[in-house]
């Protein structure tokens, strides 16, 4: 059984293109393949027109793929500035240079007052605040984000999707949404996927996602 079959995805600088579907329907399986987590069997991965399907996350985040983790990965010990000083770092900047970056970021994403804070004495909302603050100081030229809204109350979901909001103006960057709360994946996209069981069942703008026949039946439940 393939977990992806003859699934294309296409996406430009500065779009948000979101994915949707039941589980075990294909999602962190393509973001993970994208990000160099997952062999490939067949198909290719590419970034800016080069061939990178062979090559492992690190390098593919040199070169401007980023992603974040449902479950964060931020270093507990530290400050939040240091964890977003970190996300600059990974790239090669300068010690200088990242503290500038990470302040600039927690500044223009709303999130300077925490700056100082350890990560562990922030709620689970406001660390995802972080994880996409981290993940924009690498400069991505493209951005994976991986549940971002999983476990989050309604306000706190609002307000994560500002900060993305302000994070994709920030890096200009393409970004690939997947999230089980379908009216937050289709508020922030500009177009919307449909995986079910590893294949695309429907693609389009939000408005003609939620009208279609197929994804209502098979997965909207309405």
């Amino acid at each position: 059984m393939r977990a992806l079959d003859k699934v294309s995805l296409s996406v430009k600088r500065g779009e948000v293109v979101g994915l949707i579907g039941p589980n075990g329907a294909g999602k962190t399986t393509l973001l993970n393949v994208l990000s160099g987590f997952t062999a490939t069997v067949t198909g290719s991965v590419h970034l800016d027109g080069q061939d990178i399907t062979h090559f492992p996350p690190q390098r593919r985040a040199r070169l401007g793929l980023e992603r974040t983790f449902q479950h964060g990965r931020l270093f507990s010990g530290l400050t939040v500035r240091e964890n977003v000083e970190l996300g600059a770092l990974a790239v090669r900047a300068s010690s200088r240079a990242a503290r500038s970056i990470a302040d600039r970021l927690l500044a223009n994403l709303g999130l300077e007052e925490m700056a100082d804070l350890p990560v562990a004495q922030l709620s689970h909302g406001d660390q995802q605040h972080v994880s996409v603050a981290r993940a924009v100081a690498a400069t991505p030229k493209y951005l994976l984000l991986d549940e971002p809204a999983a476990g989050l109350s309604e306000g706190s979901m609002a307000e994560l999707g500002v900060v993305i909001e302000r994070a994709i103006k920030e890096s200009g960057a393409g970004v690939v949404l997947i999230d089980h709360n379908v009216d937050f994946v289709l508020k922030l996209s500009d177009r919307v996927v449909v995986l079910d069981y590893g294949e695309v069942l429907a693609e389009g703008p939000a408005d003609e996602i939620r009208r279609n026949v197929n994804v209502v039946s098979a997965y909207l439940g309405e």
